[in-house]
């Protein structure tokens, strides 16, 4: 039997979720979340469920395109400190009931479990689904399970005829490109030296991904790999497109109609 090897998880640290709010300052990261939202097109009455939500800026773009007119949108992450980062939200959105935002703090590696099945219109991700991490002891190595068992249960939990529209990173992604198309950011921030560390933190951070994605435990596949991956899953009628300076596709896919 394999013995699961000493691999720190920074997710759940306030340290690294902080980094990567920072992250929501810079153009490829704003053309990535406009390039999902797009794909999105949220309605009045929909229930959507943001996967690995972070601080919440799909659940605001979601909020905000549909003027406030969605049902509930639920974030979920295993990071705490989020819970936090949702209350300043739902403290400043418009218009509308922000108590119909909400966020639940778990660790979708292991699946969903708490959310029952067909309880959501749509799903949407960013950059999230790809660090689903699963070790088997018996082969010694880890392995796409918590990947594919993912996409299983974001199909469970959706009603048929409901969209997934997720982000996830290109094969080997190329960090200084999106460092490159953020520069813009450093001269407009009014505070240059803030900038610089948060950037720091994201790039260590960003080594220590490709790092572990090298080693098998988190998954930057190519856009036929992830497309077949859906398939196999249930979903029908599969887009994607590059965005985020070229460094991470967005996917959107289709759960059929009963």
């Amino acid at each position: 039997m394999g013995v699961l090897p000493a691999a720190r998880n920074h997710w759940p640290d306030a340290k690294c979720a902080k980094a990567f709010w920072s992250q929501q300052e810079v153009r490829p990261y704003r053309r990535l979340l406009a390039d999902t939202l797009d794909w999105c097109s949220p309605a009045a009455g929909e229930r959507w469920l943001d996967l690995g939500c972070g601080s919440g800026p799909l659940t605001r773009g979601l909020w905000e395109r549909s003027n406030g007119a969605v049902a509930e949108v639920v974030g979920l992450d295993c990071a705490a400190v989020n819970e936090r980062a949702y209350a300043a939200l739902r403290a400043d959105l418009t218009p509308g009931r922000a108590d119909r935002v909400r966020f639940v703090c778990h660790d979708f590696s292991g699946g969903l479990g708490p959310l029952p099945d067909r309880s959501f219109d749509h799903a949407v991700s960013g950059l999230s689904i790809t660090y689903a991490e699963s070790y088997s002891e018996a082969e010694g190595r880890w392995t796409a399970a918590a990947y594919d068992r993912i996409l299983a249960e974001v199909f469970r939990v959706l009603k048929p005829g409901g969209r997934f529209v997720f982000s996830a990173n290109v094969p080997e992604p190329a960090w200084w490109r999106v460092a490159a198309g953020s520069l813009g950011a450093l001269v407009g921030s009014g505070r240059p030296l803030r900038f610089l560390k948060r950037s720091g933190r994201m790039l260590k951070y960003g080594a220590w991904l490709k790092r572990e994605a090298r080693a098998g435990r988190f998954h930057y596949l190519p856009a036929a790999e992830v497309t077949a991956k859906l398939a196999a899953a249930g979903f029908a009628a599969v887009g994607h497109r590059l965005s985020y300076s070229g460094q991470a596709f967005v996917f959107r896919a289709v759960k059929p109609a009963a």
